[in-house]
């Protein structure tokens, strides 16, 4: 929990909807990606944002994305899901995701490059957003 912990004042205090809720569906939508991070980014990059998803992955600033932009890449299923299992509108996830999976990404990057290995990856990026602080 200590992750969840850390974050949770930085995202109520913005008023993000969903707040930990949030974090743990973009856990699970990277987790439940085919390939992982590494399946998301390539998603991003297949569906036309490949220089807003590799901003977060690089060490430089990341670059915004819209939540329609992220609509198109994710599909209407999993930001519906994510609606659902948080109780908001498919909207205010979409809006809610778009400043945190940035965030996310450059968190579980922050080599610059995509780490290997799908269950590794993941528990180090845990690690480095617990020590870290996501927002911090």
């Amino acid at each position: 929990m200590g992750l969840l912990d850390s974050v949770v004042g930085s995202l109520t205090a913005g008023n993000t909807p969903g707040g930990t809720g949030l974090l743990e569906a973009v856990i699970q939508l990277i987790q439940n990606q085919p390939g992982g991070l590494a399946g998301l980014v390539q998603s991003f990059q297949q569906g036309g944002l490949a220089e807003i998803v590799n901003s977060w992955v690089s060490t430089g600033q990341n670059l915004p994305v819209s939540g329609q932009q992220l609509a198109s890449v994710l599909g209407s299923g999993p930001l519906q899901g994510m609606a659902a299992q948080l109780g908001l509108s498919p909207d205010q996830v979409a809006g809610s995701l778009a400043d945190l999976l940035p965030q996310v990404v450059d968190q579980l990057t922050p080599n610059g490059q995509l780490p290997q290995g799908g269950d590794l990856l993941l528990a180090q990026g845990m690690d480095l957003l617990k020590k870290g602080g996501l927002f911090g």
